[in-house]
């Protein structure tokens, strides 16, 4: 009989130590918490989903609880949302990585939002600027973003030409 007992609390000392640690693996990897864009659901936004990279400037991917959304890093450091509003014209700065375009918003430094032009569905993408670098992060999801096809790119007043004058 005093097998049984002996046995028994084996067992509660097993369970104490994989318990824990079973919380604590867990615990690891928590789900970043997003909320989804208005046009998350468009098919393309699926399409980018499948295609992102399981790294971004060498931040591992992290799972999300949103449809059309990725992270990378822990913390989260590269935020990245498909479906959100398309930009209009705007006089924020705008760049082009790996023939995307993308307008930036520095308001909110060292984070950067950067949100494509001149696609549909448009993708944006916030980087904090303190972890990696904003370049290096859109360069890294150049191939994801790229299944959107273009159908307009940045222009600058060089770009527009002479105006005719009046007269």
């Amino acid at each position: 009989m005093s097998l049984r007992p002996t046995r028994f609390r084996r067992v509660l000392r097993a369970a104490a130590v994989i318990a824990p640690a079973a919380l604590a693996l867990s615990a690891c990897t928590p789900i970043v918490p997003f909320e989804a864009a208005p046009d998350a659901n468009d098919a393309d936004c699926a399409s980018l989903v499948v295609r992102l990279p399981d790294t971004v400037a060498e931040l591992p991917k992290r799972e999300t609880n949103a449809q059309g959304t990725g992270a990378w890093g822990e913390p989260a450091s590269v935020l990245l949302r498909c479906g959100v509003p398309v930009p209009g014209p705007t006089t924020d700065r705008c760049v082009s990585v790996d023939g995307i375009d993308w307008v930036i918003d520095e308001s909110d430094a060292p984070r950067y939002l950067f949100t494509t032009y001149g696609r549909t569905p448009a993708v944006e993408v916030l980087v904090d600027n303190d972890v990696v670098g904003g370049t290096t992060a859109i360069a890294d999801l150049s191939n994801a973003v790229g299944i959107i096809p273009a159908d307009d790119g940045c222009t600058s007043l060089g770009d527009l030409g002479e105006m005719p004058s009046e007269g």
